[in-house]
């Protein structure tokens, strides 16, 4: 199996550029380099064969591919896994039926999954493609809340073919704290009372006349 890297005497570049812990890191003859790496009983192995001149890196080439492999393996782990999922339909679906298939879409769109769903025309059926068109936009209007149309209901041989992703789910709101049952209500403010108007002067009562 051919190796991913040129290591050691297998490097033909005439001088390359050396990095790495241990070493003074610069532009050395090839002979030169493979003897650096033999005092330190490691390895010289090319990490950027189109630079000039290439790069290499003293190391042991076994630990680095171990680390390379371990780190592809995570990429992949990370990597999202698209989840397709069927549903079939007849020309004369029903409602019931039809209920039935709605609601198992509405489940697999919620956990991530796409949707394919088709209609399966037998025999005579075909002349019914409208109707099958129609039953597949009606599935997707339904579903329009949870999901996005990828391609319009089309006609391949006998079969009609719909296809739904996932919307992405909108950021939801926090709910505002509510009170817990039995806890005293906040006392209202009392409200301010008006400043009472100054007493009338009485009005000075006449002498009498003697």
């Amino acid at each position: 199996m051919e190796e991913p890297f040129k290591i050691n005497q297998k490097i033909t570049a005439r001088e390359v550029r050396l990095v790495g812990e241990n070493i003074e890191q610069g532009i050395y003859p090839i002979e030169q380099a493979r003897k650096m790496a033999q005092e330190q009983n490691l390895d010289l192995v090319e990490i950027s064969p189109t630079a000039v001149p290439p790069v290499c890196r003293v190391i042991d080439y076994s630990k680095f591919k171990y680390e390379q492999k371990k780190r592809t393996r995570e990429m992949k782990a990370k990597a999202t896994k698209v989840i397709l999922k069927e549903i079939r339909f007849g020309p004369n679906t029903d409602d019931h039926d039809f209920a039935f298939k709605l609601k198992h879409a509405q489940e697999f769109l919620k956990e991530g999954a796409k949707i394919k769903a088709y209609v399966h025309f037998v025999g005579r059926s075909i002349v019914f493609k409208e109707r099958g068109e129609i039953l597949l936009l009606k599935f997707a209007q339904a579903l329009e809340e949870l999901a996005k149309v990828e391609q319009l209901p089309k006609l391949e041989g006998k079969r009609m073919f719909l296809y739904l992703a996932p919307k992405v789910a909108p950021s939801v709101a926090k709910p505002k704290p509510v009170a817990k049952e039995g806890a005293a209500a906040p006392a209202a403010k009392p409200a301010p009372v008006a400043a009472e108007a100054p007493a009338a002067a009485e009005a000075p009562t006449p002498a009498a006349a003697e």
